[in-house]
């Protein structure tokens, strides 16, 4: 099967237009061959495919846009737990305090990079272990101070927030890999090309025949697909997710370091 998250949206967009295209000639010359029989059913029928069409891209626009809604709300989430953690890790003895603050400072940096361009699946890998292993610093620091006096207010402020931060960076992860189910994308594209074919069949009957109708209603498909694609996976195209919270978390940490 194809795997369209494999492609560049401009990649993708160039073959769906061609296919839509193509398929919408082919009904076209097939109509020249057929002139004037069967004009009502290819009308139902073109009618009947369109409709299932509008219902399909509403259905995967609907799901487009829940994710990025969800990656949306992950960033913010995860950039208050992380600010929440830097605000209670300043009620630290040093050398604690200093030493989660820099691993925090690097914390954010790294969601930052990741998150303001494309990266490879290698990129992505390596950014989460790095995560993951400056989650287990800040544990460590959490674990020795409760070791030295278990009774101490901040640390368990502390604790409570890290622990929060890390479930949160799951979250966020799982909400970055939550995309609309290829076979969807895949159907629509289908529907898509069908209904432009009995489109083209259609205007193939009649006596006088323009391209430019056909021409516009592929290009408008196209980009509504294109949409979809692009609102699926933001950060690859014109559609981004908001980065502002975890900016302005990162302002907040630098300046808790001076």
């Amino acid at each position: 099967m194809i795997e369209l998250y494999a492609y560049s949206l401009l990649s993708i967009f160039v073959v769906v237009f061609a296919v839509i295209f193509a398929s919408c000639e082919i009904g076209r010359r097939l109509a020249t061959h057929a002139v004037g029989k069967g004009t009502g059913t290819i009308s139902t029928l073109e009618s009947a495919v369109f409709g299932l069409l509008a219902l399909m891209i509403g259905f995967t626009f609907a799901m487009a846009l829940s994710r990025f809604e969800a990656r949306r709300d992950a960033v913010l989430e995860e950039a208050n737990a992380i600010g929440t953690t830097a605000l209670r890790a300043r009620l630290l003895p040093e050398p604690h305090r200093s030493v989660t603050l820099k691993l925090l400072r690097e914390y954010v940096n790294i969601r930052l990079d990741i998150s303001q361009r494309p990266v490879s699946a290698k990129e992505l890998q390596n950014a989460i272990g790095r995560s993951n292993a400056i989650q287990e610093a800040l544990w460590q620091q959490a674990t020795t101070m409760a070791t030295k006096d278990s009774g101490m207010v901040p640390t368990g402020l502390f604790i409570q927030t890290l622990n929060e931060m890390i479930d949160n960076q799951e979250k966020h992860l799982t909400a970055v890999r939550n995309r609309v189910p290829n076979i969807a994308l895949l159907a629509l594209v289908a529907l898509a090309a069908i209904g432009t074919g009995f489109a083209g069949y259609a205007s193939g009957l009649e006596n006088r025949y323009s391209r430019l109708p056909n021409l516009i209603t592929v290009l408008v498909l196209s980009s509504v697909i294109l949409l979809i694609l692009d609102l699926d996976r933001p950060g690859a195209g014109f559609i981004e997710v908001s980065q502002q919270p975890m900016l302005d978390t990162a302002a907040s940490i630098e300046a808790f370091s001076h």
